[in-house]
C-alpha cells in the first residue's frame, strides 16, 4: 500500500511539474502525503489550496489535520519550536479548538513560556470545560509561575473530573507541602505509595515521590522503573533503531588503583580507535547557571586533569547571562547549547562528539532531559548529583543510567539492591564543593529581624521538605529553649502562613518564627554568621544548602534515614569530621538540639572547629575530588573497554 500511495504521489508531482496550476493534482498530493504521514509536505499542498479556495472548509480541516500531526510528530520528538508554529498556525484557521490551543500550551510550557501557555490552557478551558487534562496542564504552569495557591486549586479541579488523574493528585501533593498545608497528607500519600505498587501505569513523579514521608527506598526504586517505562519506552526503542556507533578498543597503559570506588579495578587502560588517550565526559544539564548545582561543580570543572580528559558541556537550559554561567561557559572544553535541539538532535550531536561518558547532572527533577541519555548517545551514563536517587530500569531489566555516583555513607552495600544503576563511590562524600562561593559583607542582625540576644535556630531548606513531624520537634525546641527563635527560609507567602498558624496551634506565638526573605547567594551565605544551629529535615535533608551552612562554620544536626536523599547532610558532615552532629532518630535529634542549645560552649568549639578545618576537610578538598572523581570515571571506562573487547573476541 505504501509503494502505491508512493508511487501514485510521484505520478501527480509530475503533473504539477506540467501545470502547476492543476488543483487536482495538488488535493490528491495533500491527501496521499497524509497517508504517507509525510505532514509537512501535505500542509504545503494544502496551504497553496486554500489561498486559491478561501472558503472551501475541506481543505481548511485538511490543512488544520496536516498540521495537527506534524504539530503532535514533533512535540514528540522535542522539536517544540516546530511544534509551536504549527498549532500557531491551525488555530489561525480554527481559532476556537481547545486542542489546538491545549497542544500550543503545551509546546509553550516545554519552550520555557509559561505565561504564554497559561493563556493558552484558559482559553482551551472556556471551550471544554470539562477536560481534567487542561486544568492538570494549567496547574503545572501556575506552579511555574510561583502562583501555587491557583496550581492546587487547578489540580484540585482536575481531580474532581478525573478522580484517576493520578499524576494530579501527585501535584497537588507536592504542592501542598511546599505551602506546608498538611491536612489529609497522611491519607494521600498512602494512596500514591499504593499505586506506585500497584497501578504500574500512574504518572507517579518520582522527584515528588522521593520528598514524601514514609516512601521506602524499594517503593522510590519502583517508582523510578514505572517512570521510565511509561515515559522512554519509545525513545528506547529508537536507540536501537539509530544505533549509534560507540568507540573501538585498543590495549594501552595501566591506570591507577580504583577499588575504593566501587568498581572492578583492572590492570590496562584502552585507546580509542583513533588512538586517543584523552577520556571525553559530556555533563549534561538543565542548570549551568545562577543555581546550587553551579555552586557545586564550578571549581570541579575548573580543576579536571586535561592532560587525561576533555570536559564538554550540553546545557538545555535558560542562559540567564550571569556570572555563574560565564564561569562554566568558560571552564568547560567545550560549551554546547541544545536548548532547541529535539532528544534526537541532541544525543545525534553527543554521539557526533564521540562522547565517552555521558553524566546527567539533572535527572527526574522538573526540567529533566534525561531522554537524551536514554538514547544511549555514549557508551556510558551516569546519575549523578541533580537527582537523589535511582534512575530506574528499563523492562528489559536494564537500567537506564550503568551507574549512580554516591558514596558509602549514602549508599551502603547492603541498600545496592535499592539502585537500579551499579555504585560508584567516591571514597569521602559524593557531593563536591566549589571553595570560590561569593559571600557578600555580613549585614546587621536588626537587619536580618533577628533579636539581639537570643539562641537562633535556623532550618534554609525549602518548604516543601519540612515535615509535620519535625516541625512538631522544632516547636518543643522553643519551648525547651525559651530564649530561642527559629529561623526560616521564606519561600512563599502560603507557607509562611501556614507555618505561623501550625506554631500558634502549637503555643509558640508568630514572632518566635522569623522569615528570611530570598536573595542573592552571596548575600545568603553573609547572613549564616547570626544562626547558632542549622535544623535539618528528612526525608529529604539539606544538600547543597547543608554545604553552604558548614562553609560559613554553621553547625548542621541531621537526623539520618534510610533513602538517597535522607542520607546526604550525614555524608557531608562525616566528611567534615563532625559525626557529633549525625543522629539516627527524632529523640536523639531533639535531645541534641537542646543539649547543643544549653551548651554554648560546646557549640563554639565545633564552630571553630568547621572554621579551622575549612580548607582541609575532605568535604571542601576539590582538588582531592576531582582527582577520586576521574579515578572512577577511568575505571568505569577500563570495565567498558575490557566488555567490548571481550565481545569483540566472542564475534571472532
Amino acid at each position: 500500500m505504501q509503494t502505491s500511495n508512493e508511487n501514485a504521489l510521484k505520478h501527480y508531482q509530475q503533473a504539477l511539474l506540467h501545470n502547476p496550476k492543476d488543483t487536482v493534482a495538488q488535493i490528491n498530493c495533500g491527501n496521499l502525503c497524509v497517508e504517507l504521514k509525510r505532514y509537512e509536505e501535505a500542509a504545503g499542498y494544502f496551504r497553496r489550496l486554500l489561498r486559491i479556495f478561501k472558503n472551501n472548509e475541506n481543505i481548511r480541516n485538511a490543512l488544520c489535520y496536516a498540521l495537527q500531526e506534524l504539530g503532535n510528530e514533533s512535540h514528540a520528538q522535542g522539536r517544540y519550536v516546530v511544534a509551536e508554529a504549527c498549532f500557531e498556525e491551525a488555530l489561525q484557521n480554527q481559532p476556537r479548538n481547545a486542542a489546538y490551543l491545549y497542544n500550543l500550551g503545551n509546546a509553550q510550557r516545554e519552550l520555557g513560556k509559561p505565561k504564554e501557555a497559561a493563556v493558552q490552557y484558559q482559553k482551551a478551558i472556556q471551550l471544554s470545560p470539562d477536560d481534567a487534562d487542561i486544568y492538570n496542564n494549567l496547574g503545572n504552569v501556575q506552579r511555574e509561575l510561583g502562583l501555587l495557591d491557583l496550581a492546587i486549586t487547578s489540580y484540585q479541579k482536575a481531580l474532581d473530573l478525573n478522580p484517576k488523574l493520578y499524576h494530579a493528585q501527585v501535584h497537588l501533593v507536592h504542592q501542598k507541602q511546599h505551602i506546608c498545608d498538611w491536612e489529609g497528607l497522611e491519607a494521600d500519600i498512602s494512596n500514591i505509595r499504593d499505586w506506585v505498587k500497584n497501578v504500574p501505569e500512574a504518572q507517579i513523579s518520582p522527584f515528588a515521590f522521593l520528598a514524601m514521608p514514609t516512601t521506602t527506598a524499594e517503593e522510590q526504586k519502583l517508582c523510578a522503573n514505572n517512570w521510565v517505562n511509561n515515559r522512554y519506552a519509545t525513545l528506547i526503542k529508537q536507540a536501537d533503531t539509530l544505533n549509534f556507533q560507540k568507540p573501538r578498543m585498543e590495549i594501552s597503559h595501566s591506570v591507577p588503583d580504583t577499588e575504593s570506588s566501587g568498581l572492578k579495578s583492572l590492570d590496562t587502560d584502552f585507546r580509542r580507535h583513533d588512538g586517543a588517550v584523552k577520556i571525553k565526559v559530556g555533563y549534561l544539564s538543565a542548570d549551568f547557571r545562577l543555581h546550587p548545582l553551579a555552586f557545586l561543580i564550578s571549581e570541579l570543572i575548573e580543576l579536571h586533569d586535561r592532560t587525561a580528559f576533555e570536559i564538554v558541556a550540553f546545557s538545555y537550559g535558560v542562559n540567564d547571562k550571569s556570572r555563574a554561567r560565564v564561569r562554566l561557559e568558560k571552564a568547560f572544553d567545550e560549551f554546547h547549547d541544545i536548548r532547541n535541539l529535539s532528544e534526537v538532535d541532541a544525543a545525534k550531536k553527543i554521539n557526533a562528539l564521540q562522547i565517552d561518558i555521558l553524566v546527567d547532572l539533572t535527572g527526574f527533577t522538573q526540567t529533566s532531559r534525561s531522554g537524551i541519555a536514554a538514547l544511549r548517545p555514549a557508551p556510558i551514563n551516569v546519575n549523578w548529583l541533580g537527582f537523589p536517587g535511582t534512575m530506574g530500569m528499563m523492562s528489559d531489566n536494564k537500567p537506564l543510567f550503568d551507574y549512580i555516583l554516591s558514596d558509602s555513607f549514602i549508599t551502603p552495600a547492603e541498600t545496592a539492591n535499592h539502585y537500579a544503576e551499579q555504585l560508584a563511590l567516591l571514597p569521602h562524600c559524593y557531593q563536591p564543593n566549589d571553595r570560590k562561593r561569593p559571600i557578600g559583607q555580613s549585614p546587621s542582625r536588626e537587619s536580618c529581624h533577628l533579636p539581639e540576644g537570643v539562641f537562633v535556630f535556623c532550618c534554609f531548606n525549602q518548604t516543601f521538605k519540612i515535615t509535620p513531624e519535625f516541625f512538631r520537634v522544632w516547636m518543643r525546641l522553643l519551648k525547651a529553649v525559651p530564649n530561642s527563635v527559629l529561623w526560616l527560609l521564606e519561600s512563599n507567602q502560603w507557607a509562611k502562613q501556614n507555618l505561623i498558624n501550625q506554631a500558634e496551634k502549637n503555643n509558640i506565638a508568630a514572632e518566635r518564627l522569623i522569615f528570611a526573605p530570598r536573595m542573592s547567594i552571596a548575600d545568603h551565605l553573609a547572613r549564616h554568621v547570626h544562626a547558632d544551629l542549622f535544623l535539618d529535615t528528612a526525608p529529604y535533608n539539606a544538600h547543597t544548602t547543608c554545604s553552604d551552612a558548614l562553609w560559613m562554620g554553621l553547625p548542621v544536626l541531621t537526623c539520618v534515614g534510610e533513602t538517597f536523599a535522607a542520607r546526604v547532610a550525614g555524608s557531608l558532615l562525616s566528611a567534615a569530621d563532625m559525626a557529633e552532629l549525625i543522629t539516627y532518630s527524632l529523640e536523639e535529634y531533639e535531645n541534641k538540639a537542646v543539649h547543643l542549645a544549653n551548651k554554648p560552649t560546646e557549640l563554639e568549639a565545633i564552630k571553630q572547629k568547621l572554621l579551622a578545618t575549612q580548607l582541609t576537610s575532605n568535604l571542601f578538598d576539590t582538588k582531592q575530588f576531582a582527582g577520586n572523581l576521574e579515578r572512577i570515571y577511568q575505571s568505569m571506562w577500563q570495565q567498558y573497554s575490557s566488555t567490548s573487547k571481550s565481545n569483540d573476541k566472542a564475534d571472532k
